[in-house]
């Protein structure tokens, strides 16, 4: 006699390979969503570093000035968490940005250990010029984007981030 299943059902004959199939054919849907997320973000990289280059950055010089642009500046620590720049490639970076003018470090006045990282006033115009300039050529490449399909690409996209980020970590 046939065992039944958690769920009280008797399993029909020969669904295990059923589910097999469809495991295999899910997984084949994710790896091919995987690889166009991947393909897409190293053609998003490339073509976003190239107009970078031209404003005579690296790309990690661009993301810091941007990340710090508008404010008041921050801990190198916040830096690095804002940016995905660990620590250590953060000081460096830092160090060719103050040897340029654009960053200075700060003391803050309660914890002599750290460092915050300020635009000077170079880097502030900077800033004013490379951030509109870099997302106006972004923005060419959505040119014959409707507002919906943006919508739906935003959404799918948050989905997505939250799936990794909402999925425990020992499945």
């Amino acid at each position: 006699m046939a065992k039944k299943s958690a769920e009280g059902a008797v399993p029909k004959p020969g669904a295990g390979s059923g589910d097999a199939a469809n495991r295999r054919k899910n997984s084949d849907q994710v790896i091919s969503v995987l690889r166009a997320l991947a393909e897409a973000y190293h053609a998003f990289s490339g073509y976003s570093a190239r107009h970078v280059r031209q404003l005579n950055l690296t790309p990690a010089q661009f993301d810091i000035i941007v990340t710090l642009g508008n404010t008041p500046g921050m801990p190198f620590s916040q830096i690095a968490k804002k940016t995905l720049i660990t620590k250590g490639t953060l000081t460096g970076i830092i160090d060719r940005l103050e040897a340029k003018g654009l960053v200075r470090r700060e003391v803050p006045a309660g914890d002599r250990r750290s460092f915050r990282a300020v635009l000077t006033a170079a880097g502030e115009a900077l800033f004013s010029e490379v951030f509109p300039a870099h997302v106006a050529y972004l923005t060419r490449a959505f040119a014959g984007a409707n507002p919906g399909e943006l919508e739906q690409l935003t959404r799918l996209l948050r989905q997505l981030q939250s799936r990794f980020r909402d999925t425990p970590e020992s499945l």
